[in-house]
């Protein structure tokens, strides 16, 4: 539905976390130090894999697409929060605030499909494994990967489309760190009740069918890995288990925000946070700390450098 944009909203003053001077300096010592080791982490993941030639396989190469992903969700909000910090009147402009919006829900419905395709490669690994070079080649990894980031721009489009039309002519209070859509959406001077169940409908239905395919997939895998050998199965479960804490940490948030998305309690602000903030430290920590291969890599490559500085 097109409007009219009749919007006299230059800007949006956002509430932040806490009025609290000592809480704010608390949060601002937190989560820079989140926000530093995440983006680090998630760079030292894509330098390890592209410099280990024993991590080129299409589970290493959509690994690193999703510290990419990750490293750009780091920077879409948190540095300006982390600024926001030591700024009394905190406030971000129209045009600001419509570029959060799209990169959060671009790269939230990017790694949600690019999720999907880690189960998918993970299931031919398994199920099929004398099949899995020829069904998972470079250019089904390539496509995955494009199809990711399709999806996920379009996704964010479809928000965009009907909320940069709407009418802001009054109340400009966003009562978070960063432009929260559904808070945006009821800052306009309409009805928009409809608008609500529209970006219900258009984000639930992406996250309720990828969590789904999700589900599906690591239930067929765990099935399988329990008729093999012990030795087998027992670092099959190692990787499984590595992906499904990502995707329940991943997906917990966000399907409770789309089952009370615009009835906020004092609590979303802070689930917000580790959605936004948090959710991309999950990647290197999780997969770096579990994952042999890698933390192997990531020796060699710092024996490598030390070596090269000695000599």
């Amino acid at each position: 539905m097109a409007h009219t944009n009749e919007s006299i909203v230059s800007e949006f003053v956002l509430l932040g976390l806490s009025n609290s001077w000592e809480l704010q300096l608390f949060f601002f010592a937190i989560f820079s130090t989140v926000y530093v080791t995440s983006v680090l982490g998630n760079v030292l993941i894509i330098i390890v894999i592209f410099s280990d030639s024993n991590l080129n396989s299409p589970m290493y190469f959509l690994l690193s697409n999703l510290s990419f992903i990750d490293i750009c969700q780091s920077n879409f909000a948190t540095p300006k929060m982390l600024v926001d910090f030591f700024v009394e009147h905190k406030t971000i402009s129209f045009e600001g605030c419509m570029a959060q919006i799209f990169l959060l829900h671009s790269f939230v419905g990017s790694e949600m499909i690019l999720l999907v395709a880690m189960a998918y490669d993970r299931l031919v690994a398994i199920c099929k494994p004398l099949h899995y070079s020829t069904i998972m080649n470079q250019k089904l990894c390539i496509i995955s990967v494009s199809v990711s980031w399709a999806v996920g721009i379009l996704h964010s489009v479809s928000h965009l489309d009907f909320t940069v039309g709407l009418p802001f002519c009054g109340p400009n209070e966003v009562d978070s760190f960063f432009c929260d859509l559904p808070l945006v959406i009821k800052l306009a001077c309409m009805d928009t009740y409809g608008m609500e169940v529209m970006t219900l409908t258009n984000s639930g239905l992406i996250s309720l069918s990828c969590f789904l395919a999700l589900i599906i997939s690591y239930a067929v895998i765990l099935i399988t890995v329990r008729h093999q050998s012990s030795s087998g199965s027992s670092k099959a479960f190692s990787t499984l288990s590595a992906h499904i804490t990502v995707v329940i940490l991943f997906f917990g948030p966000c399907i409770y925000f789309y089952i009370w998305p615009f009835s906020r309690l004092s609590v979303d602000k802070f689930l917000s946070v580790f959605y936004t903030v948090c959710t991309p430290l999950l990647n290197p920590i999780i997969y770096s700390l579990r994952n042999e291969d890698v933390k192997s890599a990531m020796w060699k490559l710092r024996n490598r450098h030390v070596n090269a500085w000695k000599n």
